[in-house]
């Protein structure tokens, strides 16, 4: 259960940022879309299972969580703070009449909102795009957001050691995820996990046709039941020479980040570190080589060239240089979830940096 003080933090931070942009209010955007749905259960504790919501917040006075009428159940609506609870046939021109004439930023206005609310508004409300203001405003998380996410990682690491005590080459990729999914569900993440198989350069959807070979990654992404997504996984099996030399790049990305994950770094200062063991090896990272993380799994700032904004303790980044040989096959991808404190940054899943055996176990 999220605290009245929390809640009255996050609303703060949102309303500053809401102030540097002269803005008279902001509409937080959400969908059933994995990943996408925490901004809005952030702003309100709602969860969404169906559909989409928005949540705005007006510069002053209480907040309101929009519904579209046309799927009257959309998640269960108790579980929201907000005592205003709209149901419109259509949220768009609920919203133009209400905030007629008024500016107003928009989260999730590039990937989220709907088409036909945009359309129903955008003429008769001045929209600005508020993704990045939104995201800065809650990237440093509260003591109790903290307790959140050290439970997603913890129920993310045993998850690992599940997918790891089933792995056997020859298994399919569905068989050997199972475990970790039924633990996912037993700790209440719910439908907040998107998990895959790394085989090759490329994700594999969990499907039972999918056989595993000697070398594989899960990649696991979950949010716990306080909503906070974590990332975390490692190699499983016996890397060939090409990627054996990617794992030594990655304990030195490791080293590297525990320095450079510290307050007053920029996230530019962080990449260039953690990426050394990489480019002097001659290898293109492809993926972003990490990101904040929070109750949205993708969350600004990234970590990556040029990006200027500095880092505060208690922000919390998910970091995963992706690496692909030449030959477009041989590639790593490993996760974890950092938090940034006064004397660095701490991997917060417990777990060496190394590539893990078949039938290994914890001790």
């Amino acid at each position: 259960m999220v605290s009245r003080e929390e809640i009255d933090r996050r609303y703060r931070l949102v309303r500053d940022a809401m102030a540097e942009q002269h803005l008279d209010a902001v509409i937080v955007c959400g969908s059933e879309y994995t990943g996408f749905e925490g901004a809005v259960t952030y702003m309100s504790g709602f969860v969404i299972v169906h559909r989409y919501a928005y949540v705005l917040l007006p510069r002053e006075g209480d907040p309101t969580i929009i519904f579209p009428a046309e799927a009257r159940y959309v998640g269960e609506h108790g579980t929201s703070w907000i005592e205003d609870q709209v149901f419109a046939e259509r949220p768009g021109k609920y919203i133009g009449d209400r905030l007629a004439a008024q500016r107003v930023g928009v989260y999730g206005l590039d990937y989220v909102m709907a088409v036909r609310d945009f359309e129903a508004t955008h003429l008769r409300v001045e929209f600005v795009p508020f993704d990045v203001e939104f995201d800065l405003a809650r990237a440093v998380k509260s003591a109790e957001e903290i307790e959140s996410v050290r439970d997603s990682v913890r129920i993310n690491t045993e998850g690992f050691w599940a997918f790891l005590g089933a792995y056997r080459p020859g298994k399919s990729a569905a068989e050997v995820l199972a475990p970790a999914e039924r633990l996912f569900v037993e700790e209440g993440c719910g439908r907040l996990t998107m998990n895959m198989v790394l085989i090759g350069a490329e994700f594999a959807v969990a499907r039972k046709h999918t056989i595993l070979g000697g070398f594989c990654i899960p990649s696991l992404e979950i949010a716990g039941p306080g909503g906070h997504w974590v990332e975390v996984s490692r190699a499983l099996g016996e890397p060939n020479a090409e990627v054996s030399r990617m794992v030594e790049a990655y304990e030195e990305y490791f080293e590297a980040a525990k320095s450079a994950l510290r307050p007053g770094a920029t996230a530019h200062d962080v990449h260039r570190a953690v990426s050394k063991g990489f480019t002097d090896r001659g290898y293109h990272l492809g993926h972003v080589t990490g990101h904040s993380i929070g109750m949205t799994m993708i969350e600004h700032p990234k970590v990556g060239e040029g990006i200027d904004t500095e880092l505060n303790e208690n922000m919390v980044f998910s970091m995963h240089p992706h690496v692909i040989a030449d030959n477009g096959v041989d590639c790593l991808y490993m996760q974890d979830t950092w938090l940034v404190t006064a004397d660095g940054g701490e991997p917060l899943a417990g777990l060496p940096m190394r590539t893990f055996r078949a039938g290994e176990s914890r001790s």
